[in-house]
Formats: C-alpha cells, structure tokens, sequence
C-alpha cells in the first residue's frame, strides 16, 4: 500500500499547489488580467502568433517539455534512492520548475511573445542577450542532433511504436487543416485519431502488414532516422501552428493523459489485488517497493549532491522549458489569466508523471521482469537486475526499459495483454520524444532568427531588411531552419572518437556533447530565473520566491560541469582520449556563465523601479509597475 499512498499523496499535494500557491503567484505577484491583450490577439498572423484555447495550449505545452525528460531522469536517478529522486520531484516542481515555467511565460506575455534571451538584453543589457542566445542555441543544436537518435533507438526497442507514431502526423495535418477551415473543437476529432493509433498498436503486434512495415522501419540506421526527422522537424517548425503543431499535440496530451489513468488504475488494482499472475502461477504477486530509499552501496553513482539536480531535471525544473513558455505558448495563449493553466499547471502534471515514472522502476518492476538469461525476476532481485550498477543503468534503453516494463506491468495488472501494454507504454514515449524534436526546431529557428537580427538593418515597423548582407537571410523563418536543422545534422553526422565517417556512424556525433547537455540545460534554468526576477526588480514587484531558486539553479549546474571537467580522476580534461569539442564548449559555458553573473550583480544596484525600453505596446498598454507591464 505505500506505492499507493505515495502516488494519491503526491496527486493531492499537486491540486493543493496549484489551487494556494500557483493562484498566489497568479493573482498577487503577477496579477494576470483578462482584459490585457495577449500577443497572440494583438499579433496575429495566422502561423505562430494564432489565439488558441487554453486546452488545446496546454496540451502543446505539456508534451513540448515532457519529451522523454521526465522519463529518463527519475528512472536513473532512483539508483541513489527512491526517497531522494521523489522528495527533488515533489517539491522541485512545485517550488522551482512550475514557478520557472510561469513565470517565463508571463514574461513573455508582457513582452511581445519575445524569448526570455530577447528579453535579456533590455531588462539586463545587450550583452547578456547576446550570451544568452549563444548558449540556447548551442543547447538546442544539441538536442536536435541527438533525438533524431533518442527516437531511432526508442523505436528499435519497441517497433510496435513506429506505425501509430508516424499515422499521428497525416491525422494531426487533416484534423488541423479541417477545424481550420470549419472553426470547430479539437476534442472529438483528436480523440477519434487517438483510437485509430490504440487499434494500430493492437495490430502492430501481431503478423500482418502492420507488423511487417513496423519491422522494416525498425531496421534503419540511425543516420536514415536522423535524416529522415530533421526533414521532417523542418516542415513542421515552418507550418502554421494549427496545421500540425497544436492538433498532434493536443492527440499526444489525450494519449498521455489515458496512458496515467490507466497507469494509475493498474496501481490501484495491483495495491489491493496484487500484479498479473506470472510463471505460470495462479497467484498474483504483491506490489512492493522493491528498492531501497537511500542507496548506500556503492554502485558507480557519481555524487548525488550536485547530480540529482542534473540528472532529473524535466519532472522537477528544466531549462529547456523557458524556451518552451516564452518561444511557443507565449505566441498561441488568448488571454493572460490562461497563464497559470498552461505554465503552472503543465508543470504539476509533468512531476505527477515523473513520481509515476519513480513508482513504475521501484515497485513495478517487482511485479515481474525477464531476466537477461530469460529467467523470472521478481521483488528486489528484479530491481538489482536493473540497476546493478550506474553503468548498467545509464543507457537510453536500460533507462526507458525500466519504465517501460514497470508500467507495463501496471497494466497487466488490470487484464490488458502484455504485448499490448509494453507497446502503448513505447508509443508514449516515442510520441513524446518526436514532439520536443520539431518543437525544438521551431525555438532554435527564433533563436537563430533573433541572432541574426543583430547583425541586420530594420525597417521603421522593427523588421529585419534582406539585403545583400549574407547574414540576413537568417532572419526569414525559411532560412533560419535551414540553418537549424543543417548545424544539427552536422553535429550528428560527425564521427564518433576513433572512429571514421561512414553512414553506420552517422546519426550518434550528438553524443561528443551530450554529457554537457544535462548541466547545460539545468543552467538555462537559472539564467531563465535570473531575467523574472530582474523584470520584476525593475517593476518593484516582490523577487523573493526567484532569488533562492536562482541561486541554486545557477550554482548546482556550474558544480556540476566543474566536476565533470576538473576532476583529476574523472575529468574530462584529464581524459586520456580527450574529447576535445566537449572540453572547449564547456569551458566556453563556464566562462560565458561568469560572465553573465558579474554583468547581472553591476548591473542589479541600478535596476530597481528603473523600466527597460519597451518593445512597442500590445493593445496600447503603456510601460507600468502596476501588474508589471512593460508593453
């Protein structure tokens, strides 16, 4: 029963968050009003500036910072203990990342549908903007180059999932071009492309052409994969956002939200009934915490202090979720007061799928697992199986797998075959995974279009002029995803250390970065806290629940890449094979971090009450401390 009263705990401290907390910052500190004009109604431009409902927002949002974060994260990061990853889960969201997400959102809001690195250079100074979008677009390069990766090998593991992901993109296109044209709810037609995907996972798993297209997906390198997505994330960050963006994600957020409640009524039957009969047996096993709360083994776990913090970054706070707020939801929410929905309230959802994730790798796997030797594991023994070591455990498949197969089994404990529920579990996470990817292209082409709008003349309306500078052309959404995607591939095409180019190794060259991506990411957290709480210094609005979270969020990821790049047994540095890329771009962040904070602590004793230039009013509001509004 205490899997069960975890999970109901964590339910409740969630609503109580949302409805104290969450309405405090909504209505005190920020003082959302619905008679202000969103940018979105006041810069509607029919592509990315588009009024949308506040449900169909919230589900763009939620499965844009999901991604397979909340997965990844606490299913590896219970190798130091269930107790640490929960606690960082329950009370990081709650006080850290929804407060993040909010609050970046908010800003946004008030400034145009800017990014939080745009907004930098006016509430700090241009400097800092130009840091700033140095070090997202370096951190969203990353990531579009490595989950073209993440996808293929997701896909591998469970090609049940590669038909019904891939049938969501032509459902998604007709239903938007559809309710487009008609003016109708999204709701009965995305729930009718929901049941088409569920039927198709059914069918994938039995022979049938289905099960043979599956297969032969399932076969392709990972460079015919990586290619294959960046294409693809090119034409959706490039499409309006109501033509695919929002109506394959409000399906995914549909899928999502199906997938908990059965999650969760698995868990209920398997407290009180036990799991589905295994080996044979007509007994149903109990469910149990299979892992210990506090590991005191050693089992290879870097230390937990400053690397919990990195390790489950989505689930508690991730930075790439400001990029998300500010470079996307900013653009599509109607009203202001929609905020605490969308930003606060996505963020809950995200912990409350992360505690799932936790209970699904410590109890669910106690209900029973094949063994690598094709024998039944259950109770501690299957835990051990999984989380043998760090080593054992980091692995993208050992970390999905653990949740994969814990959930699965919460689902065999309601009657739904097993086959079935390993694939719907993998469907969710190769959906959530092809979500962040064409959603981080779309931020890292408004990234790259803000970049080169520094370098570039404008027009008395602010707009960039194409001229002969060849830098211009990176301010049209055209070429600046072009540029996106082409940095990306050649990020993901560049061989890995001692090896030579050749199609076989295409797709992995995102790995020479990504040990840096989880202190990078969690940086961007910090310096996405450190714009709030100047935009609100300068507006005398309260700053005291930022300044400790930005402190934290700045110090924890700056620990940790210099722990990971100094340590004289460890280090990066010291590596005997150096990876040189790594070592450079990292001190590079390190450098650039230093340099931003000594920008922010010259320039803070000037900033109270004095408001930054406007960025030209959205329905005629005028710079004011009342509320916080700039525009």
């Amino acid at each position: 029963m205490q899997t069960l009263f975890i999970a109901i705990g964590a339910g409740v401290l969630y609503l109580v968050a949302y409805h104290t907390y969450g309405k405090y910052l909504a209505r005190r500190i920020f003082k959302l009003r619905d008679d202000v004009p969103a940018p979105s109604v006041a810069l509607n431009d029919d592509r990315d500036f588009v009024p949308t409902d506040k449900f169909v927002v919230f589900g763009h949002h939620f499965t844009s910072i999901a991604g397979t974060g909340p997965i990844v994260g606490p299913a590896i990061a219970v190798i130091w203990g269930w107790a640490p990853a929960l606690l960082w889960v329950l009370f990081g969201s709650i006080l850290l990342g929804a407060v993040h997400d909010f609050g970046s959102l908010v800003v946004s809001l008030r400034n145009r549908g800017q990014t939080v690195g745009e907004i930098s250079g006016r509430v700090l100074n241009p400097r800092i903007r130009l840091l700033f979008l140095i070090i997202l677009f370096f951190t969203l390069t990353i990531v579009l180059a490595i989950f073209g990766l993440v996808i293929a090998v997701v896909f591998r593991s469970y090609p049940s999932a590669i038909f019904p992901c891939l049938v969501q993109i032509p459902l998604a296109v007709a239903i938007g071009v559809w309710l487009h044209r008609k003016g109708v709810g999204l709701l009965i037609p995305s729930v009718l492309a929901l049941v088409a995907m569920y039927v198709s996972v059914a069918f994938g798993d039995r022979d049938g052409p289905i099960h043979a297209f599956n297969a032969a997906l399932a076969a392709w390198p990972n460079g015919t994969w990586v290619v294959a997505l960046l294409l693809y994330s090119y034409i959706a960050s490039v499409l309006p956002v109501w033509s695919l963006l929002q109506p394959r994600d409000f399906i995914n957020s549909l899928q999502l939200i199906t997938a908990l409640a059965l999650v969760v009524v698995g868990l209920l039957v398997a407290a009180f009934f036990g799991g589905a009969p295994v080996g044979g047996s007509q007994l149903r096993p109990s469910l149990e915490i299979a892992a210990p709360a506090f590991q005191s083994a050693d089992l290879g776990a870097p230390l937990i202090f400053p690397f919990l913090f990195i390790t489950v970054a989505c689930g508690a706070i991730s930075g790439f979720h400001c990029l998300v707020s500010s470079g996307t939801s900013s653009k599509q929410l109607r009203c202001e007061t929609d905020a605490q929905f969308v930003g606060y309230g996505s963020m809950l959802l995200e912990g409350f799928l992360a505690t799932l994730v936790i209970l699904a790798c410590v109890a669910g796997l106690g209900l029973g697992i094949t063994g690598k030797g094709g024998e039944l594991l259950m109770g501690e023994a299957a835990f051990a199986d999984r989380y043998a070591s760090w080593a054992a455990a980091g692995g993208l498949a050992s970390k999905v797998g653990a949740f994969v197969d814990g959930s699965a089994n919460f689902l065999k404990a309601i009657g739904l075959p097993a086959g079935f529920s390993v694939a719907l579990m993998g469907v969710l996470v190769a959906s959530f995974a092809a979500t962040t990817l064409d959603t981080a292209c779309r931020l890292q082409r408004y990234v790259v279009q803000e970049l080169a709008g520094l370098f570039v003349e404008r027009d008395p309306g602010g707009r960039a002029i194409v001229s002969a500078n060849p830098v211009s052309w990176l301010t049209d959404k055209h070429g600046a995803t072009v540029f996106a995607v082409g940095t990306a591939f050649l990020l993901a095409a560049f061989p890995p250390a001692g090896k030579e180019w050749a199609w076989e190794n295409v797709g992995v060259g995102g790995m020479i970065l990504w040990p840096m991506f989880g202190a990078t990411n969690q940086l961007l957290g910090g310096l996405a806290f450190l714009v709030v709480a100047f935009w609100m210094w300068r507006r005398r609005l309260p700053v005291w629940f930022v300044v400790l979270p930005t402190a934290f969020m700045l110090v924890m990821p700056a620990w940790a890449m210099g722990y990971q790049l100094l340590h004289p047994e460890t280090g990066w540095l010291f590596a005997e094979a150096r990876n040189w890329p790594l070592v450079l771009i990292a001190l590079a962040t390190i450098v650039l971090e230093a340099w931003m904070l000594v920008e922010a602590f010259l320039c803070w004793p000037k900033a109270k009450g004095v408001l930054e230039q406007g960025v030209g009013g959205v329905g005629g509001a005028e710079a004011s401390a009342e509320g916080g509004r700039s525009c």
